[in-house]
């Protein structure tokens, strides 16, 4: 199967919005959602490669500092329905791996069901001591 072009910025602008996410779900005392997306959490990798700017960019998006921290499972993503709300249908680069390959099957699932059911390996978690909060709720 051929790689899935993927624009520049797309991980990048939905990277924020799971960070928005991750925000009112910790606002809500509801535990991390789950990154399930490997070409989105291949952004994020790339992205503490820098900390000043993964931390200015986690206070944009969740209005607090965030860390990468190993979360692995596996089962129902139940963060989707207030990405739904806010930003609509989850686009395809949530189905994509890190090396570009479109999980069609996945995608088919989510387009039938309106729902998510998928492996994760990490979540965000609030740095310590950092309790900002976001300015909209989506949840």
């Amino acid at each position: 199967m051929d790689p899935t072009v993927i624009e520049p910025g797309v991980a990048l602008t939905e990277l924020g919005k799971f960070f928005a996410i991750a925000g009112q779900y910790f606002d809500a005392g509801l535990p991390a959602p789950k990154m399930f997306s490997g070409a989105i959490d291949r952004t994020w990798h790339r992205l503490t490669e820098n900390p000043d700017e993964h931390d200015a960019f986690t206070v944009t998006h969740a209005g607090r500092r965030l860390t990468h921290a190993e979360s692995c499972g596996e089962g129902f993503i139940g963060w989707v329905g207030a990405y739904e709300k806010a930003y609509g249908p989850l686009p395809e680069v949530w189905f994509t791996d890190a090396d570009g390959e479109l999980d069609t099957e996945a995608l088919g699932r989510y387009w039938r069901t309106g729902e998510v059911w998928a492996e994760w390996d990490c979540s965000p978690e609030p740095s310590d001591g950092d309790e900002l909060a976001p300015a909209a709720s989506y949840l």
